[in-house]
């Protein structure tokens, strides 16, 4: 297998804002995703405050700079984290940017993957998120693409909690990325990317 790369577009959680390593969610799976078939290259393309409309505007730009005509072993995945909540964009916009990325890569040939929001320290937040969850669940069903809910795990995990109230409550810590990275490896990641499990 040749040199796969992978460009993770989204917002900070992709970005790995508040994470004293650096790392976020995306360097932890990327140091633990094998590379003894062939080199991996993740790029994290994360935009603090993104929504899916400014995502949808950006990421062929982005991906096309990393990818070059190199197609065959390029993959997307898809962050997403609160900016649409915060901005207020209505859950059929939000539903409809999504679908449109997924769609334009698979009409590239582009194999796709998702990474649903977590929950926030704020409850009013966290109404909204957990049926937003639900619905890029369905977008991605549909369209037969892998989806990792971060929400349902998280929404009552202690450690999460605690991670987030250290911080300033949207952004995790080290121990919070982790547990995003944790369900991501153990959410479909080294099937999708064609990779035996470490």
């Amino acid at each position: 297998m040749g040199h796969v790369r992978i460009a993770v577009v989204g917002d900070a959680l992709v970005a790995g804002v508040g994470d004293p390593k650096g790392l976020g969610w995306v360097g932890r799976v990327s140091a633990r995703t094998r590379r003894d078939e062939g080199p991996v290259t993740a790029f994290a393309l994360g935009v603090p405050g993104e929504t899916t409309a400014e995502l949808l505007g950006r990421w062929r730009e982005e991906t096309a700079r990393r990818f070059g005509d190199r197609r065959d072993s390029c993959r997307l995945v898809v962050g997403i984290g609160h900016a649409d909540v915060l901005a207020r964009v209505t859950m059929a916009r939000t539903r409809l940017h999504l679908a449109d990325i997924l769609d334009e890569a698979q009409a590239q040939s582009l194999p796709a993957f998702v990474v649903g929001p977590p929950p926030s320290a704020q409850p009013e937040v966290n109404e909204v998120l957990g049926d937003l969850s639900g619905a890029y669940a369905d977008v991605c069903l549909r369209r037969r693409v892998t989806y990792v809910d971060t929400f349902t795990p998280l929404i009552g995990h202690e450690d999460w909690l605690t991670d987030l109230a250290a911080g300033d409550g949207v952004h995790p810590g080290q121990a919070g990325y982790g547990l995003i990275a944790w369900l991501v490896l153990h959410g479909g990641w080294h099937d999708w990317i064609g990779r035996p499990q470490p």
